[in-house]
């Protein structure tokens, strides 16, 4: 059965923006690195796993994967490193209500 998400898997095309997808990460985000190899990191989330390899052929097309989330307990102290570093907030933080059932 399944138990919920092993891994996500980031492709990058060169080793700039492998060592930036990494630096983001590990160095930013502060999650630990569980193991490194030629082509990749392995970073571990506490609840799943990100791989970040530095082979990939090309730019995926838009639209691939839309987003994966993280889980924290402190969604602004987050967006504020992310933002302290340099990186752009595309959306700023905010409670959504899914109009499901449950909601």
């Amino acid at each position: 059965m399944i138990k919920g998400i092993h891994h996500v898997a980031i492709k990058c095309t060169d080793m700039k923006e492998y060592e930036e997808e990494v630096n983001f990460y590990k160095d930013i985000l502060q999650i630990p690195v569980l193991r490194q190899w030629k082509t990749g990191t392995m970073l571990n989330t506490g609840a799943g796993l990100m791989e970040i390899f530095n082979n990939g052929e090309g730019h995926l097309g838009l639209g691939v994967i839309r987003h994966f989330a993280l889980a924290t307990d402190n969604v602004d102290e987050i967006v504020e490193k992310v933002r302290t570093a340099g990186y752009e907030i595309i959306t700023e933080p905010k409670d959504i209500v899914i109009p499901s059932d449950p909601e």
